[in-house]
């Protein structure tokens, strides 16, 4: 085996702590920092069933489209910049392609189209753009980054033209496409909908009521020694309902339940997958800080978000790797005394997340 194989791929990992009180804290920006979400899953300890609030909250989190078939180019359309892209209400990403295989689309909420293109795709196209930092030796792909509310790319400018014509006629390029509209920006889709062959979906949500789990003892706020690997090793394996018991009669896992552990008697996992707006997370983590604020048996609840393994970009616009494996999440433990970590992951290339 090459030492390149037995090398564990690097990952990046950002940890930090503070108090939703506190006027410096940065969570809100970096919950919009990842545009594309593609799940949530929510552990609530000592809870079987989501009160009222929380259970609207989860239900409230916005449909999104299927196109299929969608010409890249009609993104450069009069109509949808002046609706919807200059009004900063839909992002959007191209549907099963492979981001180290296949053409990549995604459209920001700020304007920001970026292409992700394997080298022959790139010389049709024939515009401006960078070699992908995450080529090997030779430059086998390249992203273009067009910012579609620059002067340029105005309906008529030479920068729009110069693109319109390369997407038309040279690289033709068409993917199955998701599209989110934010609040009120709905309408705005219509005349692009009305055109090709589309679907709406609801994000898709399941529970489960999980009995007798075995959880870290030191979830608590001024928690130090529990380490942050550990911890995300032990959510990710119970938001995948792998045992972390470690029974010699289990072949499935060997993974064990951080030190000191404790047991709960029950506790709620819910997981909510789709298109899904970092507006929609931000309006549920504010109903999860409203559900700690209640007298209860256990005071914290943990919240993860994952993005999307072959979205073009994943922290705000840094391109997203494609060597080793897509991870783009962050974890966020909230307390009820308002004090929160939160952890910001990344794969083995990616930029380090901020």
């Amino acid at each position: 085996m090459s030492a390149g194989l037995e090398r564990t791929p690097r990952t990046l990992l950002v940890s930090d702590r503070s108090s939703f009180q506190h006027e410096k804290n940065r969570l809100s920006s970096q919950v919009e920092q990842l545009h594309f979400n593609y799940k949530v899953s929510v552990l609530l300890p000592e809870c079987s069933s989501a009160p009222s609030h929380l259970d609207t909250a989860f239900n409230s989190f916005n449909s999104f489209y299927l196109i299929r078939d969608l010409p890249t180019y009609e993104l450069l359309d009069k109509h949808f910049l002046e609706a919807a892209v200059y009004q900063g209400r839909v992002s959007g990403l191209s549907y099963k392609t492979r981001l180290d295989e296949d053409n990549s689309v995604a459209l920001m909420p700020n304007g920001h189209l970026t292409l992700s293109l394997d080298k022959d795709s790139f010389e049709l196209l024939g515009v401006e753009g960078k070699p992908s930092r995450f080529n090997h030796r030779t430059n086998r792909r390249y992203v273009v980054t067009v910012d579609l509310t620059h002067s340029s790319m105005a309906p008529g400018g030479w920068g729009h033209q110069r693109l319109i014509a390369g997407l038309k006629s040279r690289l033709q390029l068409r993917t199955d496409f998701l599209l989110s509209h934010h609040p009120g920006g709905g309408a705005s889709l219509q005349a692009l909908l009305s055109r090709y062959d589309w679907s709406e979906h609801r994000p898709e949500i399941s529970s489960c009521t999980l009995k007798d789990l075995s959880c870290p003892a030191l979830l608590t706020s001024d928690l130090q020694s529990c380490d942050p690997h550990r911890f995300l090793e032990w959510l990710g394996a119970v938001d995948a309902h792998v045992s972390c018991d470690n029974s010699s009669s289990s072949f499935l896992s060997s993974l064990v339940c951080p030190e000191p552990k404790t047991t709960l008697s029950r506790a709620l996992s819910v997981s909510i997958v789709g298109l899904l707006l970092p507006q929609d997370v931000h309006r549920l983590i504010e109903q999860i800080r409203c559900h700690l604020e209640q007298p209860r048996l256990e005071s914290w609840a943990a919240l993860t978000v994952h993005g999307f393994v072959d979205s073009p970009v994943s922290w705000g616009g840094a391109e997203h790797g494609v060597l080793r494996g897509g991870e783009n999440f962050y974890s966020l433990l909230m307390f009820h005394d308002h004090t929160y970590h939160l952890h910001l992951a990344t794969g083995a290339h990616d930029t380090c997340p901020r």
